[in-house]
């Protein structure tokens, strides 16, 4: 049985970000900043309400006589209790034997062209396991992307405008950076997982240590970026957050309008129809927040049992990063041309160049992970370099000048030859002519 390393890494964050607010909170209250103070407080509690509920409600606690999880719950600690169960399900494994046991069929990833499909028996205490996971890992997902992002955006917009950071606020960053990157590689697997939920996926370690690059370098220079832009032009701010914030909202409705599909009545058998739309506002609410840093790695489908799209869409992941590259390139230009004196004595210029170049780099690790280190690449119709190749020839097909420069040289090719060939007919047809000429001459 895999050990539960997930969770305590879940656990961990959670723990320990919430001390590092409360803490930041209380010397904001001791130094005055009162509005500080209450952001911090809203960006740390609000998460943890939220994952409260996301936990009780994957282990359908709400239905089922447990006023005790229920009260811990309420209290905030219903995290360290799911934690301490999944220790217990985890050590008392070993010793007894199960009575039933449950048996699973996996496909395993082709070789050769061919696909062999596995069976698996999960005993009662791995499927309980297997439940806690997946809790933890959409608690991990919602509690970096609505409350770590804003968290870190947060304290890094007072460390500019303050022109110092603190210890607390140092710590408090770094684990809110490390939330999020960690909400992000979450993410990248359980999208990996849904997608191909009848293969037998195991991401290697280098897989993880390719996501984790990528999400870092791509996470960072985008709340740099906003940070930057916000210190400056605090008004424009807002309309930028609510474009891209509904933009992404919207979409998998407008989807799903035009799909013509009725109303989604599968997502839980206990919710009626108020509670789905409630659920399904919720996860586009989150879907919009993980897009507005970084990218989801799926596609939100409405209309679809699992709520996700299982295609591998590659024209979307290079629109997505040509347009965030590109508005993460005008937000820096407007930050430069609009900078105050808090920034007189940074290189701006080559401030800018770092963040695209890191930009730049976190796309480079993520072509690098879909290429070499996804663990279902073999399932994918066309490789990386296989699309590369085919928009470099598209380009090549498209580009105007190259389409005239071959027409002159073909017509330049031509010319020469039909010049030559033209006195070389004379000449070869010149010399049976002389030779009748003297035949005659000679008869004669």
């Amino acid at each position: 049985m895999k050990f539960p390393g997930s969770v305590l890494a879940s656990v961990f964050l959670f723990v320990a970000e919430t001390m590092a607010a409360l803490y930041l909170s209380s010397t904001y209250r001791s130094g005055g900043d009162r509005m500080w103070q209450s952001l911090t407080l809203l960006f740390s509690l609000l998460p943890c309400a939220l994952v409260q509920l996301t936990l009780l409600f994957v282990h359908r606690d709400f239905s089922r006589d447990r006023p005790l999880v229920l009260l811990l719950h309420l209290l905030q600690l219903g995290p360290l209790f799911r934690c301490f169960e999944v220790l217990c399900i985890y050590c008392q494994s070993g010793n007894m034997e199960e009575p039933y046991v449950s048996i699973t069929k996996k496909r395993q990833m082709p070789k050769n062209g061919l696909s062999e499909e596995v069976e698996k028996e999960v005993g009662q205490a791995e499927g309980k396991l297997i439940t806690h996971r997946s809790a933890f890992s959409r608690a991990s997902v919602i509690q970096a992307f609505l409350g770590s992002a804003p968290q870190l955006t947060l304290q890094l917009y007072i460390s500019t405008l303050q022109q110092k950071v603190t210890a607390g606020r140092c710590v408090c960053m770094l684990l809110s950076l490390l939330s999020i990157v960690y909400g992000a590689l979450r993410c990248n697997i359980l999208a990996i997982k849904i997608k191909y939920d009848e293969y037998d996926v195991k991401v290697k370690p280098l897989a993880y240590v390719c996501i984790f690059l990528w999400r870092s370098f791509e996470i960072a220079t985008r709340v740099i970026v906003l940070v930057l832009f916000t210190s400056v032009l605090k008004a424009w701010v807002v309309l930028v957050i609510l474009i891209n914030f509904f933009s992404f909202f919207i979409y998998p409705w407008i989807l799903f309008w035009c799909s013509g599909s009725p109303f989604p009545e599968n997502i839980e058998k206990a919710l009626s129809r108020v509670g789905t739309t409630i659920v399904l506002c919720f996860l586009t609410l989150l879907y919009a927040g993980i897009n507005m840093f970084c990218w989801s790695a799926v596609q939100l489908k409405i209309n679809s049992p699992d709520l996700i799209s299982k295609s591998q869409n590659w024209y979307r992941i290079l629109m997505y990063y040509i347009l965030r590259l590109i508005e993460n390139a005008s937000l820096l230009l407007m930050w430069y041309l609009y900078k105050t004196d808090i920034y007189m004595y940074v290189c701006a210029p080559l401030l800018i160049l770092k963040l695209l170049i890191g930009y730049c780099t976190a796309i480079l690790f993520m072509l690098v992970f879909y290429q070499f280190f996804h663990p279902c690449k073999k399932l994918f119709s066309s490789s990386v370099s296989e699309i590369f190749q085919r928009c470099i020839k598209c380009a090549c097909c498209h580009c105007p000048w190259q389409k005239s420069s071959e027409s002159v040289g073909k017509t330049d090719v031509r010319s020469p030859e039909d010049r030559d060939e033209t006195p070389s007919s004379s000449k070869i047809s010149s010399v049976p002519s002389q030779i009748l000429n003297a035949d005659e001459l000679y008869s004669a």
